[in-house]
Formats: structure tokens, C-alpha cells, sequence
């Protein structure tokens, strides 16, 4: 359909026209194509009203931050908080809520506490930070570990968290109890070093009755690297009215009991190993 200057006189027409294809899901230059409608301001007003097909629609970057800045200002948050949080700028934060109700204003002594508790957030993120770079830095410092230095390892390891030999109670068998699965690891690696054979270390989880007992269990298997054939019954530590258990949550999975099969020999040779480690440091006291 052309147009001639006079072309803009029918515009209810025309308008009939735009509204029709703009409900029938055509975007502003398909509907500019189709009726020569090349004047902008005239192509606005013809579809003015009509919203634009879905598909037309651009997703913008900021429209989570602008729902998340109009959530936290339905919740009392002042500009400042909000423009701290989202890392936006005062302006695009007013611009996303100014249409919202005020906050009420807070009694000078709650603001005092709010000011002081962020201030506290913010010390302890600045300490955790730090914490972790100490703990990242040192440990680069361990490097690779040597067979020697394994050894010695996993034999003070062994006399900190293993079950001893008692004169009143005869206990010459390798038992190693921990609920660290790093520890665990370094003694398995330990026992490795030793050429003690998996096929001869048995394994049983002890743990709260409350807690996830199947999860616990396998839990452990995959820190062994073992089936679960291969573990015991698991120790359940009875509840009576008066327990109370700080030891709880999905981050719970008990002790995992390592016993090393016929070990009474090579526990033996721990308790001597350590002996010399002992006599070693004792005599670096003098």
C-alpha cells in the first residue's frame, strides 16, 4: 500500500491496521514495512496502547538487580544499605524504587546496634580473608612429602589417636579412631607406605544414634576407597534423657574405626618407633 503526502489522512485507518498486526505478534518494523509507515512518531501513535509481542522483548542486565533493590526496600532498607549490597550506583537504586513507600525511620539506638553489627560483619569477613590466606600460604610451605617424612608422620599420628598397650590391659593390635577424613587418608597412606595390604584393614563407623546412619556409612566407604562389605557393624552410641548432643547436622558422620588384621607385631614396632622419635626430640632439649 503506498502513500502519497496525503497518506497520513486516514489514521484511523490506519491505525485499524497497525493494531491488527500488532496483535498478531509483528514488531514495530515489520508493521513500519508492511504499511510504509516510515514516520516514527506516527508509527507510535498508531499502535499506542498496544503492548509488544513477547518475542519483541529484550532481557536487560539489571533487571535482577532493580527486583532485588525493590525486595530489599519493601523490607526497610535504606539507599545506602541497598546501593552497598548490589553494588549499584544511588542513582539506579532511586530510579528502581522510588515509586515505593519510605521506610520507617529507626529509633536512633537500633540504628546505633545495625551500624555496629555491620561494622562486625565487616571485621570478620576482613579476618576470615585473612585466615584463609595464612592457611593457603602455609600450606605451600609443606611441599612434596618423602617417604620419611610419612613415616614419621603417621607414626606420631598413630601414638596421638591409636589405642594403646596398657599393663591392665593388653591391647597389641594397630586401632586408629578418628572423624577427620584427612587424618584417616594420611594413615591409610601411612599404612601403605608400611606394605600393609587394604585386604587386611577392617572398618567400622561409630556414631549417634540420632544421626544419618546410612549416609555416615557411605560417606566413609568413599573416603577409603572401600565397598561397604568390607566395614563391621556400625557402634551406635545410645541417648539417655540428659544427652545433649552438640555434635549434630548434614556435616555429622561419626568416627571411622580402622583395625589392622594379626597387627600385634607391627604395634610393636610403633610403640618402639615413637620410643625413638621421644628419646630424639628429648635429647634436642638439652
Amino acid at each position: 500500500m503506498a502513500h502519497t503526502s496525503g497518506k497520513y489522512a486516514d489514521f484511523e485507518g490506519l491505525r485499524e491496521k497497525a493494531v491488527a498486526l500488532r496483535r498478531a505478534g509483528r514488531s514495530l518494523r515489520q508493521i513500519r514495512d508492511e504499511l510504509k509507515i516510515f514516520n516514527n512518531d506516527i508509527l507510535n501513535r498508531l499502535v499506542k496502547g498496544e503492548p509488544p509481542p513477547e518475542w519483541t522483548k529484550r532481557p536487560r542486565a539489571k533487571d535482577d538487580l532493580r527486583a532485588r533493590a525493590r525486595e530489599l526496600r519493601l523490607q526497610g532498607w535504606t539507599y545506602d544499605r541497598i546501593e552497598a549490597e548490589l553494588g549499584c550506583s544511588r542513582s539506579s537504586v532511586s530510579l528502581w524504587v522510588r515509586d515505593l513507600p519510605r521506610p520507617e525511620r529507626r529509633d536512633p539506638r537500633e540504628q546505633a546496634k545495625l551500624a555496629a553489627r555491620k561494622r562486625w560483619e565487616h571485621e570478620l569477613a576482613v579476618r576470615d580473608e585473612k585466615r584463609q590466606r595464612t592457611k593457603t600460604a602455609a600450606a605451600t610451605e609443606i611441599g612434596e612429602l618423602s617417604d620419611r617424612d610419612l613415616f614419621v608422620i603417621g607414626v606420631a599420628l598413630y601414638w596421638a589417636e591409636g589405642t594403646k598397650d596398657k599393663p591392665h590391659a593388653r591391647r597389641e593390635r594397630v586401632t586408629f579412631v578418628n572423624s577427620d577424613p584427612g587424618m584417616i587418608r594420611v594413615f591409610l597412606a601411612w599404612l601403605d607406605l608400611l606394605s600393609v595390604e587394604r585386604a587386611d584393614i577392617s572398618y567400622r563407623v561409630m556414631i549417634h544414634e540420632t544421626a544419618d546412619v546410612d549416609a555416615a556409612e557411605m560417606y566413609w566407604a568413599e573416603v577409603v576407597q572401600a565397598d561397604r562389605s568390607a566395614f563391621g557393624k556400625t557402634t551406635l552410641k545410645r541417648h539417655n534423657a540428659k544427652t545433649v548432643r552438640k555434635n549434630t547436622g548434614d556435616e555429622y558422620r561419626g568416627c571411622l574405626v580402622l583395625t589392622v588384621r594379626q597387627s600385634a607385631e607391627l604395634y610393636r614396632r610403633i610403640e618402639g618407633w615413637w620410643g625413638g622419635i621421644s628419646a630424639g626430640a628429648t635429647a634436642r632439649l638439652r
